[in-house]
């Protein structure tokens, strides 16, 4: 090309030089065109490329997520169980009662709360059947060993042997038996 102008006159030269700034001139404007015209939708078209992909990195990433996510519980859920185990150990070793040693005592409590509440209705209808009429024997010995019997039984399960007969009972109720024996011998 550098033979080719030096073999051209200066006025073509400078004619070819201007024919080809001209091409370039109108090359440039024809693209600044066909970009604008074409340029929106282009732009449109990467637009809706660029939602698709965000879509399916949100998509991708909320999966991902979400795994994390229950991995993550799961390992607080058994970090707790341990952390709870523990705390219960030294406790125990302290001598702390525990939730369910302290739930039976307010069973036991309110079962013999119960019982205390029966004996005391039971003393007081007494004193008002003593009151409306008149016994020889006095009321609160009436009622106590009714009441005691009560109370042992619901406290203490466990049977007591029965008090041994003195023996001057014992003499008071032979010499009955005797001549009963004698009168009737069999």
């Amino acid at each position: 090309m550098v033979k080719k102008f030096k073999s051209l006159s200066e006025n073509q030269l400078a004619q070819t030089v201007k024919d080809s700034a001209q091409q370039i001139w109108l090359a440039g404007l024809g693209a600044y065109s066909k970009a604008q015209e074409e340029g929106n939708k282009v732009f449109d078209a990467l637009v809706k490329e660029g939602e698709a992909i965000q879509k399916k990195t949100r998509k991708v990433a909320d999966e991902k997520m979400a795994e994390v996510a229950g991995k993550a519980a799961g390992t607080w859920d058994r970090l707790e169980q341990v952390f709870e185990d523990r705390v219960a150990r030294a406790l125990s070793s302290l001598g702390v009662p525990s939730k369910k040693d302290i739930d039976k005592l307010s069973k036991r409590v309110a079962e013999l709360t119960a019982v205390v509440q029966q004996l005391t209705d039971t003393q007081e209808s007494a004193a008002t059947k003593a009151a409306a009429k008149p016994a020889a024997k006095p009321v609160a010995k009436a009622a106590t060993p009714a009441t005691a019997k009560a109370v042992a039984t619901k406290v203490a399960p466990a049977k007591k042997p029965a008090p041994a007969k003195s023996v001057a009972a014992k003499a008071a109720a032979e010499p009955a038996d005797a001549v009963a024996g004698k009168a009737n011998p069999v």
